[in-house]
């Protein structure tokens, strides 16, 4: 059982992966037309970057293997207990370990990634810029 455990925690981690990568380049669109703070737009992005980050928690993919673990094992005792009422309860375990860790792995590195887009946005209207999305 610890073994699928690690493998459906692994496939979290791994399918979150792509969401950490997207949450560290991800930039709001920032309209300069007419603004008398665009030299300050580059400044500002990093800033608001790196707040960004403290206010989301964290990376997307720090977050999602919090959310892989605590679902794989979550996912693995309901797995376990309709396995056994199947007659195999160790496969069951696994497979509901795989599918939990992944699942809720995913949906928490979502929600951190989004908690990033919409802190990072609105720290550079706070700042003055004009910002699209």
């Amino acid at each position: 059982m610890k073994g699928w455990l690690a493998v459906g925690i692994g496939v979290g981690a791994l399918a979150m992966a792509t969401t950490g990568a997207a949450q560290s380049n991800w930039s709001p669109t920032v309209d300069t037309y007419g603004s008398s703070r665009a030299q300050f737009v580059n400044r500002d992005m990093e800033e608001c970057r790196q707040l960004a980050f403290q206010v989301s928690g964290g990376s997307a993919v720090g977050q999602g293997a919090r959310g892989a673990v605590g679902g794989g094992l979550v996912g693995a005792a309901g797995g376990a207990a309709i396995g056994a009422a199947l007659g195999n309860a160790g496969r069951g375990a696994a497979v509901g370990a795989a599918a939990g860790g992944v699942g809720r792995g995913v949906q928490r590195a979502a929600q951190t990634d989004q908690a990033f887009q919409r802190a990072f946005s609105n720290c550079m209207r706070q700042r003055g810029h004009r910002v699209l999305n």
